[in-house]
């Protein structure tokens, strides 16, 4: 790997604020692609200007740019008309553009636009000389990556075009497929595919280049899989479970009735136990339907037959909670089993204590963190393996885990509804278990979609339930305003479309809006492991009443006291993110409710955000997402990376998915050992995929 201070103009301290976003070396800026992309349209007429959406103006400046202050901020104001309207332009705090506009010069205006008091306004927009706009930016698309503090856009652009000059770019994007596969798949080379992701020339090099990285994606997820099943479909077990009365007494004990989908899923989980072969199944479940309850039977059932059994989760609260909930299970029902915790903050005294537990096999059910994964943990009779959120662990870890049991049942829990289409393609190779049902006595969550100007309705809304007891999350899109370019973009004066929501603005305001009694936490990805898992936990025990968070808190805990959720800017999110994030309430007997605030007034975003309001199904809800997107579509937020791709995306790229599967089920028949020398490419990017890769299998 070659260091990133490598490239020019890069330091140490613009290093360490781009190792944030995960670059630490060139391959990985490469890699790094846009979020987005910015379109440059031609300029249009004022009236046609859509509220809530960026839009372009072109002008002769007939009149001078004035000056107003309104709370505190220095506001600059000019009037643009033509045959259509007219047009309000504001910048805020930037009273230099006074000087920089000039009467009589001809200026192309592009900005986010909104409607206030019958006034159509064009917030913050960029500024470019007519002339410049028409030769330079018109008809070009810009990439628009992920940022962080201390790194705007027009470094990112910059590094990335020196980074794909370089040898070691070369090296990394050099073409791995034969030349039927490309020819036959109509495919992009993917060199060309690379460069063209970042800085594509039209929207047709894009849809190719995009195209051609998604189906590598796809190919070498195909490939691995087949292998897997290769290697451990029909194999015999060293950990076959026999019958025992105690867990089907133990299940019908417990202080709440399974529901129909439980049961049948706990019922295949037993069968595969006592099939005598190795289990290898995937247990699929919308949010809040009770998949962990049917994972802890397993162990529990794996653990009176005499094996040791592991839940992983991909936090620390999320891991404690299981151990909370686990030990709570087993309390008082003499079932002569021990659970033991360990995650990687513990002292080592309490880790030694916890390895010789299971070394030794005094513990039989052990929950954690990645910290199960140590050379120094030590598994006597490993019989059952789950993973909580399995896209959220590497297939490599997964390896360990199975070599440390010998073989190991497995069972995968996934929240992420996939439609059953897609999903025997991606999991033909595993039994799966579907659980839709809610458990009894949970209420549906009542959702409402409104604007902007409903927000202070909102608070109070939260105020009233906080004072009954309840807790409320708010989350935003943003942790904080990412660089000037974005802040001048996004910022307003309350019009709908014009706010960019981030975490630590609306902590600032919360703090001064609700009064002092009322506790106000943050939760983001740029907080130390450590942060992260106090501020979790301090939600979760009642130590904060609001918790504003990013996506993160995606996979959480359950916190039955938490009541509502507020998802600012929810138009920037897909679908099946916000159902994920509309299921962290609802989680006990109170009324749960969704309130997701959309600061666009296009029909696309009220469509899709319809559909979320009208339903609480997640298989509903991602069959709709594919619907509304299609296969065409460029543009807009990912569904938050399904099963970890970086470029491909199960839904819009499914036809893709089917030419992937089709190309490595025709290359493993052809040549399984892929030692032919046309398949050596492909035999060297597999490998180096092996070691990072996220997906599953």
């Amino acid at each position: 790997m070659t260091d990133i201070t490598s490239l020019k103009g890069i330091g140490e301290k613009t290093a360490g604020a781009l190792s944030r976003l995960g670059i630490s070396c060139v391959e990985e800026l490469v890699t790094f692609y846009p979020r987005d992309y910015e379109e440059f349209p031609a300029p249009t007429e004022i009236y046609k200007l859509i509220p809530g959406t960026v839009g372009t103006v072109e002008c002769v400046l007939g009149s001078p740019v004035s000056i107003n202050r309104y709370n505190g901020m220095v506001i600059a104001n000019v009037y643009i008309s033509d045959m259509g309207g007219r047009l309000q332009i504001s910048w805020y705090n930037m009273p230099y553009i006074r000087s920089s506009l000039k009467q009589g010069e001809h200026y192309v205006f592009r900005g986010r636009v909104y409607e206030k008091n019958g006034r159509r306004i064009m917030s913050q927009p960029k500024i470019y000389r007519a002339e410049d706009y028409k030769k330079g930016y018109q008809g070009r698309l810009m990439p628009v990556y992920r940022l962080c503090k201390g790194v705007n856009n027009r470094l990112i652009m910059k590094t990335a075009a020196e980074a794909l000059r370089t040898p070691e770019a070369l090296k990394l994007t050099e073409e791995f497929l034969p030349r039927n596969m490309i020819a036959e798949n109509h495919l992009m080379a993917e060199p060309e595919a690379v460069r063209a992701m970042h800085f594509p020339k039209s929207r047709e090099e894009l849809f190719n280049a995009r195209n051609r990285l998604s189906f590598d994606e796809f190919l070498l997820f195909m490939l691995l899989k087949r292998q897997r099943r290769e290697l451990y479909q029909g194999q015999s077990s060293s950990y076959r479970c026999r019958p025992d009365i105690r867990i089907l007494k133990l299940a019908a004990e417990l202080p709440f009735e399974l529901t129909k989908d439980q049961s049948s899923a706990f019922k295949d989980i037993s069968r595969d136990l006592s099939s005598g072969k190795v289990m290898n199944r995937l247990l699929e479940g919308d949010v809040g339907s009770g998949k962990t309850i049917v994972a802890f039977l397993a162990m529990i059932y794996a653990g009176l037959c005499g094996y040791q059994s592991v839940i992983m989760a991909p936090t620390e609260v999320l891991a404690r909670q299981h151990y909370e909930s686990l030990t709570a299970l087993l309390e008082g029902r003499g079932l002569g089993l021990k659970a033991v915790f360990l995650c990687g903050s513990m002292t080592r005294a309490e880790k030694e204590e916890a390895y010789s537990l299971i070394r030794e096999q005094r513990a039989q059910l052990i929950i954690g963190t990645h910290a199960l994964f140590q050379e120094n943990v030590e598994y006597k009779s490993l019989g059952l393996v789950v993973t909580d959120e399995q896209h959220r662990f590497g297939v490599s870890q997964r390896e360990t885990m199975k070599r440390k049991g010998g073989l190991p049942h497995m069972l995968l829990m996934s929240a992420t509804p996939i439609p059953r289409t897609l999903s025997m393609i991606l999991y033909g190779d595993m039994d799966v278990s579907v659980i839709k049902e809610r458990p009894e006595g949970r209420l549906p969550i009542k959702n409402t979609v409104v604007g902007p100007e409903y927000r202070r309705n909102a608070y109070k809304f939260i105020y009233d339930e906080i004072k009954k007891g309840h807790r409320a999350y708010i989350v935003c899109p943003a942790i904080e305003r990412e660089d000037e370019e974005e802040a001048l973009e996004a910022s307003g004066l309350g019009g709908d479309g014009a706010e960019l929501c981030t975490v630590e603005e609306q902590a600032e305001k919360l703090r001064k809006l609700f009064p002092k009694e009322v506790r106000i936490g943050t939760l983001h990805g740029r907080m130390k492991a450590q942060e992260k898992e106090a501020a979790m936990a301090a939600f979760k025990e009642g130590l904060t009443d609001i918790l504003i968070s990013t996506t993160v808190i995606e996979v959480g805990v359950d916190v039955p006291e938490a009541t509502v959720m507020m998802i600012e800017n929810a138009e920037r999110f897909g679908l099946s993110q916000l159902h994920q994030l509309r299921g962290r309430v609802g989680r006990g007997d109170a009324q749960s409710y969704c309130i997701m605030i959309n600061t666009s007034r296009t029909e696309e975003a009220a469509e899709r955000l319809g559909i979320i309001r009208a339903s609480n199904d997640g298989f509903f809800i991602a069959s709709e997402d594919l619907r509304l997107r299609g296969p065409g579509d460029l543009f807009g937020v990912r569904q938050s990376g399904e099963l970890g791709f970086m470029v491909a995306d199960i839904y819009r790229d499914e036809t893709f998915l089917h030419l992937a599967e089709k190309a490595a089920e025709e290359l493993m028949l052809k040549d399984a050992a892929l030692s032919e020398p046309e398949h050596e490419g492909i035999a060297r990017r597999l490998s180096a995929y092996m070691e990072r890769s996220f997906y599953d299998v």
